[in-house]
C-alpha cells in the first residue's frame, strides 16, 4: 500500500496506476476529512482554489485525487466500461481511502464524482462515511445530458475545447474520450443508479445550478424523494453545471454551514449523559 503524505501534493499508486493527489489542513486522525471527487472531465488542478478554501472554510482536511485517465494521473485504456462510475466506487475508491488514513468522512462530489461518490455510500458498508455533499450529480441518463455531451465532442474536435483541457491534462484524448464515449454509447441511455439512493443512511445536501446543461432538476428530485436519510438542497439561480467554480462563494458557504452542523450534531452526540 501507498504511504500518503499530508497536506502535499503526491501520489498514490492504485493497482496498475498512478494517481495524483493533493490535500490541506488537518490530517485523518485530528479532523473530518472532505473527499473531493471530480466531474467526467476534470482533474485536481480543475478544482482550482476550492479545496483550499474549503479546509480554511471548515477547518476539516480536505483530500483531493485525479482519477485515473485524468490530469497527471496514469492513461487508461479506451473504451471504458460504460459502469465506469460503479467501478471506481467498489474498486478504487475503498483503497484511496484506506491509503490516506481516513477516520471520519463526507464525500464531496461533482457530476461524475457525485454520482460515485453516491454509489459507494449506497453500496459500501463504510461507517466512516458521515455525509455527502452532490454537487449536480446524475443518477440517470437525460436527453439534455446526452445533447451537451455530443455538443462538447464538436467543440473538441472542431473548436477550442481540447486546447483548453490541454493545461489540465498529460493525455487530453484519454480523458476526453473515456467520458464521451462512454457517454455518447447508444447502451448508455437505459444508465441509471438511482436505486443507489435507497441505501443512503448519512445526511445528504444535494447542490445544482438551476441553469444546469447537464442535467434537470429531476436529479434532485429524485434524491429527494427516495433518500432515507434527511436531504438538503440548494439550487443557485444563474448557474449552470459547475457551482463551485460558476458561485464558488454560494457553494463554498452551502457546504461550509451543511459540515458544520454535522459536526456540531457530532459533538453532542459524543457529550455523556449526566
Amino acid at each position: 500500500m501507498s504511504v500518503f503524505t499530508w497536506n502535499s501534493k503526491t501520489t498514490i499508486e492504485v493497482s496498475a496506476h498512478t494517481l495524483e493527489a493533493i490535500s490541506y489542513g488537518p490530517e485523518p486522525k485530528d479532523a473530518l476529512t472532505i473527499v473531493l471527487l471530480h466531474e467526467g472531465l476534470g482533474c485536481i488542478e480543475l478544482w482550482q482554489d476550492f479545496p483550499r478554501q474549503l479546509a480554511e472554510r471548515t477547518g476539516c482536511g480536505v483530500f483531493a485525487y485525479s482519477r485515473a485517465g485524468y490530469g497527471a494521473s496514469s492513461s487508461v485504456t479506451l473504451p471504458r466500461p460504460l459502469d465506469y462510475m460503479s467501478q471506481e466506487a467498489t474498486e478504487v475508491l475503498p483503497v484511496i481511502l484506506n491509503t490516506i488514513g481516513a477516520q471520519r468522512l463526507a464525500l464531496v462530489g461533482h457530476s461524475d464524482g457525485a454520482s460515485i461518490a453516491a454509489i459507494y455510500a449506497g453500496s459500501v458498508a463504510d461507517y466512516r462515511v458521515r455525509a455527502l455533499g452532490l454537487i449536480a450529480p446524475h443518477f440517470f441518463t437525460e436527453q439534455i445530458a446526452l445533447t451537451a455531451i455530443a455538443e462538447a465532442k464538436d467543440s473538441y474536435i472542431n473548436g477550442d475545447l481540447k486546447q483548453k483541457l490541454d493545461k489540465y491534462h498529460h493525455n487530453t484524448d484519454n480523458a476526453f474520450y473515456g467520458w464521451n464515449d462512454a457517454w455518447l454509447d447508444p447502451d448508455f441511455a437505459d444508465w441509471n443508479i438511482a436505486e443507489c439512493i435507497d441505501y443512503l443512511r448519512v445526511p445528504v445536501l444535494a447542490i445544482q445550478g438551476a441553469d444546469d446543461q447537464y442535467g434537470t432538476l429531476s436529479q434532485i428530485d429524485e434524491i429527494q424523494q427516495r433518500c432515507y436519510s434527511p436531504v438538503e438542497k440548494h439550487i443557485i439561480s444563474d448557474c449552470r453545471h459547475a457551482p463551485h467554480l460558476e458561485k464558488p462563494g454560494e457553494t463554498l458557504s452551502a457546504i461550509v454551514e451543511f459540515i458544520d452542523r454535522l459536526e456540531r450534531i457530532d459533538a453532542a452526540s459524543m457529550i455523556p449523559p449526566i
